[in-house]
């Protein structure tokens, strides 16, 4: 599903987007988080793009979020 998304510096900024298209993962997230169905996404919002461009986002932002490194620091024991 790589191939669905890119990033692009001369596309809103180098943000990933569809690929093929000008649509930011981001506002396709911001659908599949109010729980708005794929099909409705691709019907009444973007109709360039297909439900699997829409799995490739929510794979895109695992991946993110996969190969983010975390750091977590433990409080200080109270004095």
């Amino acid at each position: 599903m790589k191939e669905r998304i890119e990033v692009d510096p001369k596309v809103h900024f180098g943000k990933p987007c569809v690929a093929g298209t000008r649509i930011p993962v981001h506002d396709v997230l911001e659908l599949v988080r109010e729980s708005v169905p794929f099909e409705r996404i691709v019907r009444d919002y973007y109709p360039d793009i297909s439900e699997d461009d829409i799995r490739a986002c929510v794979q895109y932002a695992i991946d993110v979020l996969d190969a983010e490194e975390l750091h977590v620091s433990t409080p200080a024991p109270p004095a």
